[in-house]
């Protein structure tokens, strides 16, 4: 925590700190963001936190509560929160620590409280993650009351139908209920998907034509069968002609910066060595890039290079590289035995 909150003083723009923070600890800009905060909070205004985390009496994830609900209050407030907490830190677990440190804020900060939770409401929004095995996480920030009003609709409706239908448990009827809802808002009900169809060059020939469903489209994706990466990106049965972007957003999938998993299609596609220093419009120097690592290339002592087919060797100011190359769509095929003399 001392070292992290050291390098934070020294390191630049607090962006870029948290940006070489997340590629040397191997986690996303998120937590390297909570992180650094929490290290520069606990060394510079959390001192009974810091103690109590120095002695083992709380982890790290339990210090994290007492800085992130203080961080928008001033040192002096924080100063009386940490005091009030620090006999109310061990033995006590995260959600507990929570909910004292809220009632310190609000004890010792009644308007300030007031004023950020006006604040707070209007950055509501919803955010999509992919995970694994064809499964994603869309999820809501809401003020309390409307979520909570969301998520007992969900269970009412959803425990009716349980009762007429026990194929399926609460939690996949509540789930289902959900879907449904948001699809009828957009007059479908059921998804509409674009569906990527990859195939290598070897077995491209006499490969026929795929019949969509009226509601989905498909495109056609050739790889090369050596290394499984993308070559062409055909055009969908109603969308624009081929191009480059859509290639590059097939290719990558997500953003191209370490750790940052941002799915390609909310992405920017933008030149790897910029336009400014000659860079060439294509495959090789143009990838995918979320906005925020877009604009990263901006900030002092941060350079990316292009290794080809999308691959960037990032340098941070501290001189660390890292080297990104896009995933293949499939395994590269095995290469066929020399049966030529000599044997």
């Amino acid at each position: 925590m001392r070292s992290i909150a050291g390098f934070a003083a020294v390191g630049g723009s607090r962006r870029s700190v948290t940006e070489e923070v997340a590629l040397a600890f191997s986690v996303s800009r998120n937590q390297a963001y909570l992180l650094v905060e929490t290290s520069c909070a606990l060394v510079a205004r959390l001192p009974n936190t810091l103690a109590a985390l120095e002695n083992g009496d709380i982890d790290l994830y339990k210090a994290s509560k007492v800085s992130q609900l203080t961080r928008e209050v001033s040192d002096g407030i924080a100063a009386q929160v940490d005091t009030w907490m620090a006999k109310r830190l061990a033995g006590r677990d995260p959600t507990a620590i929570r909910k004292s440190v809220d009632h310190a804020v609000q004890k010792f900060d009644p308007d300030g409280y007031r004023e950020r939770a006006a604040a707070k409401r209007a950055l509501r929004h919803v955010s999509l993650e992919h995970e694994d095995e064809t499964m994603s996480k869309l999820s809501g920030w809401l003020p309390a009351e409307v979520a909570s009003s969301v998520y007992a609709s969900l269970s009412r409706a959803a425990k009716a139908r349980r009762r007429s239908d026990k194929t399926r448990t609460l939690d996949q009827h509540r789930a289902d209920i959900f879907a449904e809802r948001l699809l009828a808002e957009d007059g479908h009900g059921t998804p509409r998907a674009h569906i990527h169809v990859y195939v290598d060059l070897l077995t491209l020939t006499g490969a026929r034509e795929i019949a969509a469903d009226p509601g989905s489209t498909w495109s056609r994706l050739i790889t090369d069968p050596a290394t499984g990466q993308l070559l062409e990106a055909s055009p969908g049965t109603y969308r624009s002609p081929a191009s480059l972007a859509r290639l590059i957003k097939a290719r990558d999938r997500e953003c191209t910066h370490p750790g940052c998993h941002r799915p390609a299609e909310f992405s920017e596609i933008d030149h790897i060595t910029t336009w400014a220093r000659h860079g060439d419009t294509d495959h090789h120097n143009c990838h995918a890039a979320c906005k925020t690592h877009n604009m990263l290339k901006e900030e002092p002592g941060w350079t990316t290079e292009p290794t080809g087919n999308g691959g960037t060797t990032i340098t941070t100011p501290t001189g660390h590289t890292y080297t990104t190359t896009p995933e293949p769509l499939h395994d590269p095929r095995p290469q066929p035995e020399d049966d030529t003399p000599p044997f």
